[in-house]
């Protein structure tokens, strides 16, 4: 009997061709931490030594995961943690007395209940480009969301007005990237100058302006 011969139809053009080359995607715009006393806190069991800098990241620290446990417990895990940093008497004492006073005061109750969180990474489309970085605290409510940077800076500002303008720019990039992810919510943003137990709540206009001077 004859054998059926199926006809195979050519392959199209494109299919011979060379894949085009994929450009490099955008680098991310980090909303900067402007030194590195600002640095992200680490985990409670790394070794940080006393350094220039190791006041804010021991704070950072402290106030990153001390909210989670109960607050008898808090001050002895605080001082096992600095202790193990390598700090003396007289700088545990002072650092952990800087942070108890935050934790303590009613004022900040909020930032640390229900409904907050820390180290919340956060990503989305300013202007046209990518961003892509880390606040220290995200409070979520029904009609809010609000930003919270520690910052450990000495002598701190005590009016918004004499806020740095890095500091505008940076907390200005997280609020606007919030805002497409919560079209429904008020964006805030507060620094917390930990040396003073001052939250300081931005200037919308103010982070706008800023953000304006660098083309966004």
């Amino acid at each position: 009997s004859a054998t059926a011969v199926r006809k195979t139809a050519p392959l199209p053009g494109w299919a011979r061709m060379a894949m085009p080359t994929e450009p490099d995607p955008p680098r991310p715009l980090a909303p900067s931490r402007p030194d590195d006393d600002e640095q992200l806190a680490t985990s409670p069991l790394v070794r940080i030594g006393a350094g220039r800098f190791a006041r804010g990241k021991l704070i950072h620290a402290l106030l990153e995961w001390l909210p989670d446990m109960a607050p008898a417990n808090r001050e002895a895990a605080a001082r096992r943690y600095l202790d193990h940093a390598g700090l003396d008497a007289a700088l545990t004492e002072t650092y952990w007395r800087e942070v108890a006073g935050i934790l303590a005061d009613p004022t900040f109750a909020a930032l640390f209940g229900p409904g907050s969180r820390a180290e919340v990474p956060i990503a989305g489309h300013v202007g046209g480009r990518v961003i892509s970085g880390q606040v220290d605290r995200l409070v979520v409510t029904e009609s809010d969301v609000m930003i919270i940077d520690y910052k450990t800076n000495r002598p701190p500002p005590r009016d918004a007005k004499d806020v740095p303008e890095i500091y505008l720019k940076q907390m200005g990039l997280y609020v606007r990237a919030l805002q497409a992810i919560y079209p429904d919510r008020t964006i805030k943003a507060a620094l917390l100058w930990t040396d003073i137990a001052l939250l300081m709540e931005l200037d919308k206009m103010k982070m706008d302006e800023a953000l304006k001077r660098i083309g966004l």
